[in-house]
């Protein structure tokens, strides 16, 4: 594979073309000794829709634990035996407390979770009532990651100030029952459509490093383009103790960058953020995933550490990228809701 076919993937795709299956399992192949190569392509499609911009994301885990589903990456789910925190629905004061935090550092995004099957119309009001809050004094966009919604939960949120809800594929329709038998990859686009009813964004993504095949990651990639999400987080498997793939260790910073090219390729002009397991797999070559993405989290993840915010805002910038500014407050816009 040359530097100039590796340009060609770039050209086809700001021309509106999808790769083929071959090509894409060319970039995940690429030789190491060319991913310079690769990420300059890659790159090249980031800089021509986002530039040199890039977004933090601040996640919370308002409730840990607690979980009756079998996801086997989860270190929350029933069948985990992790050493972690539990606890139920964290209180308003809490998430506004955190939500201040994520403000001061610079994000642009305050994402809330909560473990389980799907939110109670209790945690719904209670999360809705947290959100309003936040939207009234805070110049932050808020993501919901709520587990599977009920009708008319999707439209409280809304109703209440959330921008988005987040429910990732995780993996291909074909390769999910190897890591979740209690709910099917069609709920989990069930859900995806009942906030696109809403008028809610999305987003949508994938855990890589899980034993999918490289097809699998493909699979995904087209899944993700077809569905048109608002924004793809990128997960890479931090194997913990005491989940089912703590075994699991498929993954090295090469092929780390090489899957974040691959999305960017078959998504060019949608967020994508490296997410959960970017320090834990790409180590020193973090700084490189932003030649393909466009976004990170920072300040950790739902039950394991990451990079506090100082580290990753040093490092974006001397990458020679800029931070995205928040968005102004709904009362200084006057877009306060009621519901």
């Amino acid at each position: 594979m040359t530097e100039r076919q590796y340009e060609l993937y770039a050209d086809k795709t700001l021309a509106g073309e999808c790769l083929t299956d071959q090509e894409g399992l060319a970039v995940l192949r690429a030789p190491d000794d060319a991913l310079l190569d690769l990420l300059a392509a890659a790159f090249r499609v980031r800089r021509h829709y986002f530039g040199q911009r890039g977004l933090l994301h601040v996640l919370m885990n308002a409730k840990s634990g607690l979980c009756p589903e079998d996801c086997g990456y989860c270190s929350q789910s029933s069948i985990s035996t992790a050493e972690i925190e539990r606890y139920p629905l964290k209180t308003k004061e809490d998430m506004l407390a955190q939500a201040r935090q994520a403000a001061q550092v610079g994000a642009k995004r305050f994402c809330l979770v909560i473990s389980g099957r799907g939110p109670t119309d209790r945690e719904v009001e209670s999360i809705a009532d947290a959100v309003r809050t936040i939207k009234r004094e805070l110049p932050l966009g808020i993501c919901a990651s709520l587990g599977l919604l009920e009708p008319g939960q999707a439209e409280a949120l809304k109703a209440a100030g959330v921008d988005r809800i987040n429910h990732n594929l995780n993996t291909s329709e074909r390769f999910y029952p190897e890591i979740c038998t209690t709910h099917t990859y069609q709920e989990r686009l069930d859900t995806l459509a009942a906030a696109q009813a809403a008028q809610l964004e999305r987003c949508s993504g994938l855990i890589a490093g899980q034993g999918e095949s490289e097809q699998d990651l493909i699979d995904v990639a087209k899944a993700l383009r077809r569905l048109g999400p608002d924004s793809i987080p990128v997960n890479f498997l931090h194997p913990v103790a005491g989940t089912p793939l703590e075994h699991v260790h498929d993954l090295t910073p090469t092929r780390c960058l090489k899957i974040l090219c691959l999305f960017r390729f078959y998504n060019p002009a949608t967020e994508i953020r490296v997410a959960g397991g970017r320090e834990y797999n790409l180590g020193p070559l973090q700084p490189l995933a932003l030649y393909p993405a466009n976004a990170m989290f920072v300040n950790g993840y739902l039950t394991t550490g990451g990079q506090p915010a100082d580290e990753a805002i040093a490092m974006i910038r001397r990458m020679g990228f800029e931070i995205e500014p928040a968005m102004p407050a709904q009362a200084e816009v006057g877009q306060q809701t009621t519901v």
